[in-house]
C-alpha cells in the first residue's frame, strides 16, 4: 500500500471537518421561544371573550405554570382588553377574575436522516475526530402545541361566570435538506419566512 493514498484520505477527512456555530445564548433558541409564542397567541385568539366586555377584569397568574407563562399572562390580558375587558391590577379592585391555566405549552421535534452520519475516526497518538454528515435526505422537524384553557368568576361571590373551554394552538418549524445542497424551511413563523 502506498503512502500518497493514505495521506491523501487522511488530508479529506481532516480538511472537511466541521464547524459548530452555537445557536442560542438563552437556554432556549429564538426559534424555539417563537414556536412557543406562536402556539399561544394561536390558542387565544379563538378565544370567545365577549362576556367581559365593560366589565373590570384581574387576571390571576396563579394558576399558570409554564416557562412561558409571562408572555402569556400577556397575552391573556391583550386578548381581554381587545375584547373590551376593563384591565385591574388588584383583585378587590375587579367585577371578574380570570384564571387562565396551561394544559401543555412545549415542544415535540424530531430528526431523520437518509445517508451517512457523523462518525468517530481514531486517529493515532491524537484522539478521535468526527467525520462530516453527508446527508442525501434530511429533515428536522419541530411542532409547538399550546392547550390553554381560561375561568372567569364573579370576584365578589365566586360565582361561576363562564369558561373559555380549551383553547389549543399549534405552530411548525421544518427544515430539509436535499442531496446535501438543495435546503427549504416550511413555517409558520412570519420572522423565519
Amino acid at each position: 500500500m502506498s503512502i500518497k493514498p493514505t495521506f491523501c484520505l487522511l488530508f479529506v477527512i481532516l480538511a472537511t471537518g466541521c464547524v459548530q456555530t452555537r445557536q442560542s445564548e438563552p437556554k432556549r433558541t429564538a426559534v424555539e421561544q417563537l414556536l412557543l409564542s406562536r402556539a399561544a397567541d394561536h390558542a387565544l385568539s379563538v378565544a370567545e371573550l365577549a362576556p367581559l366586555r365593560e366589565r373590570k377584569v384581574y387576571v390571576d397568574p396563579q394558576y399558570f405554570d409554564s416557562e412561558d407563562a409571562k408572555y402569556v399572562i400577556g397575552t391573556v390580558r391583550d386578548a381581554i382588553s381587545q375584547a373590551g375587558g376593563l384591565l385591574v391590577d388588584k383583585p378587590e379592585d375587579a367585577e371578574l377574575i380570570a384564571e387562565p391555566r396551561s394544559g401543555a405549552l412545549s415542544i415535540d421535534s424530531g430528526d431523520s436522516l437518509v445517508g451517512l452520519p457523523q462518525l468517530p475516526f481514531p486517529i493515532p497518538f491524537t484522539g478521535t475526530i468526527q467525520s462530516p454528515e453527508v446527508p442525501f435526505y434530511k429533515a428536522q422537524r419541530q411542532f409547538s402545541v399550546a392547550k390553554i384553557a381560561m375561568l372567569v368568576l364573579d370576584a365578589k361571590t365566586r360565582k361561576h361566570v363562564f369558561s373559555t373551554g380549551v383553547l389549543l394552538g399549534k405552530s411548525h418549524h421544518h427544515y430539509y435538506t436535499f442531496l446535501g445542497f438543495f435546503r427549504w424551511i416550511s413555517t409558520d413563523l412570519p420572522a423565519k419566512q
